[in-house]
């Protein structure tokens, strides 16, 4: 299956994901429509998108004009008749798999036309999102990360009952709009990314847990010394330069100190139960209460701006 003369493409959801997604799509040239739970998710929707664009033109990225062809190209909907015509749709609602269920069961009744359906999901295995399709052929995990319109890395997941051709198509459409595209060679559990991250989480909560470190020193280490390196390079190749006589040596050392929790662990959950979500609710490791929301978020994606690759739209 080829998609390469689709000419528009739909997502399910508004949140930052979906919302994120359509701007990178829209700022692609594709004509894209977003499927919104009610009038609020609309508007919460609305907001989002342009957020992200008035980052960009404020980075001098897109101009002020080719933001609003942009958005020309986007249309927001809560009527799933409005995808009738839609080949590929991306699933962006939360993680559950009933909802998730529900929008698939949706979609196959009102989208006669779809050909490949692409999960944003980080957690969910492709192969239970694909029961609740009669056509499990045409799912495909595609696990973005956030905000997918600035991250490039892409996360490829197959179910077992994947079409190879449904996982080309998708492959190829985001590679059409800039993206980094990875194809796991079997499903896992947090796919690669969240694997290596929870990974080297786990490790920093245990040192703060041990009374090694604090979490400021943490990620003052991680910023100031090994993490930027990765941005050039990867893991294998680093340690491959470095020799794997060393390696071995490091490794039989270090590994039997390590943390292997495989829970939560209590300095987390603590928090978690007392409501210190982080961020979200003005306590968590850090006090976020006066810290400004929009300079930290360009902080966030201030490494990722290198990446910016669209082919924009032309300017009206």
């Amino acid at each position: 299956m080829k998609l390469n003369s689709i000419n528009n493409v739909s997502i399910i959801g508004t949140g930052m994901i979906g919302a994120s997604m359509a701007v990178l799509f829209t700022g692609n040239g594709y004509k894209t429509t977003i499927l919104a739970h009610n009038d609020a998710e609309i508007e919460a929707g609305k907001q989002r998108y342009q957020a992200c664009f008035e980052d960009l033109v404020q980075k001098k990225l897109v101009t002020e004009k080719q933001y609003k062809a942009c958005e020309k190209l986007l249309t927001i909907t809560t009527n799933y008749q409005d995808l009738v015509d839609t080949e590929l749709i991306f699933e962006c609602v939360v993680e559950n798999l009933a909802v998730k269920h529900s929008v698939y069961q949706a979609i196959e009744a009102n989208c006669p036309n779809f050909k490949a359906i692409a999960s944003s999901t980080s957690a969910i295995s492709a192969d239970d999102l694909a029961e609740g399709l009669k056509q499990k052929e045409k799912l495909v995990v595609a696990h973005p990360w956030n905000p997918p319109h600035l991250v490039p890395c892409v996360e490829l997941v197959p179910s077992q009952w994947s079409d190879a051709g449904v996982i080309d198509a998708i492959y190829e459409f985001l590679e059409s709009v800039g993206r980094k595209v990875v194809v796991m060679k079997k499903a896992a559990p947090g796919f690669i990314g969240n694997r290596l991250q929870h990974a080297l989480y786990r490790e920093a909560v245990h040192m703060v847990e041990q009374g090694i470190a604090t979490p400021e020193d943490i990620d003052k280490t991680l910023k100031y010394s090994f993490v930027p390196r990765y941005t050039s390079i990867g893991i294998f190749e680093h340690f491959d330069y470095a020799g794997l006589d060393m390696i071995v040596s490091i490794d039989d050392y270090l590994f039997p100190d390590l943390s292997n929790a495989d829970k939560t662990p209590d300095y987390i959950r603590s928090r978690f139960e007392k409501g210190d979500l982080g961020q979200k609710t003005g306590l968590g490791v850090y006090d976020w209460t006066q810290v400004d929301m929009d300079a930290f978020r360009m902080k966030a994606a201030k490494p990722y701006f290198e990446f910016f690759n669209w082919s924009l739209p032309e300017e009206e």
